[in-house]
């Protein structure tokens, strides 16, 4: 499946960046722009979220084979293809499967790693929100306190609030997203003796426990040359937490 593209810039080598969880592409406007300076960047979305369109199901496979599509139908070439979490799961995926679209790859923040089940009171929040007669953000807000106490996630999840004439809805697939919260958490199967060859580049940050030093022979095993970044004051979500910082790990990287 072909997924949404915005792109960034016109010139350069082709970057693309794709986001996490409950996260769209617009996630990477800021860290795009800047990096649209010396690269053709292209934002996706993934399946089910953003303005892609809403599917049955959404397990990695799918995902990588929704990233190669999306990939050939630029006409770039192979990129170098950057993401964040559950994107970092579908961009290492991607790069095993499919080398010959990838020209390198960079990987924030997860590890293809088997993770404890999470986010799932944050999907059963969001779909049992009363949407009825809601006119801003702040009204559904409130009903996402319990579930998500933290006022920053409670502003990254109401980004996929859509208020327009309709009405209030959500713009994810949640009931998709929430069947599918163990796959998400998961590493897919069936990949031993698989590498990328390309070069890798994992950044994490240091407030995080997504990538552990316990990982890494694992990394290693599948993306041989590897390279490592830390952001130390960063936690999970490292380029919106420590952007200048995420930044001066990436461009080195990317040139």
């Amino acid at each position: 499946m072909k997924l949404p593209v915005t792109s960034y810039g016109e010139t350069g080598t082709p970057v693309v960046v794709m986001h996490g969880l409950f996260g769209s592409g617009r996630n990477w406007m800021t860290a795009a722009r800047r990096l649209a300076t010396e690269h053709r960047v292209f934002a996706l979305d993934l399946r089910n979220h953003g303005s892609s369109p809403h599917v049955d199901t959404m397990s990695y496979p799918e995902m990588a084979d929704d990233v190669r599509e999306t990939i050939e139908s630029l006409g770039t070439g192979p990129v170098a293809l950057v993401g964040h979490s559950m994107g970092g799961k579908t961009a290492m995926l991607t790069a095993l499967l499919y080398p010959a679209a990838v020209e390198r790859l960079v990987v924030v923040d997860a590890a293809p790693v088997t993770y404890p089940p999470a986010f799932v009171e944050y999907a059963q929040a969001m779909r049992n929100a009363d949407l009825t007669n809601v006119q801003r953000r702040s009204d559904i807000d409130a009903q996402l306190v319990d579930a998500v106490p933290t006022p920053g996630t409670r502003a990254f999840l109401l980004q996929n609030l859509v208020l327009d004439d309709a009405g209030a809805r959500w713009r994810p697939n949640l009931p998709v997203i929430e069947a599918a919260l163990p796959q998400i958490s998961g590493w897919p199967a069936g990949l031993e003796g698989r590498h990328y060859d390309g070069p890798t580049l994992f950044i994490y940050g240091g407030k995080s426990d997504y990538v552990q030093q316990d990982h890494r022979d694992t990394i290693a095993a599948y993306f041989p040359h590897v390279q490592y970044a830390e952001v130390a004051e960063a936690g999970h979500w490292v380029h919106a937490e420590r952007l200048d910082d995420f930044l001066a790990a990436l461009t080195p990287f990317l040139a």
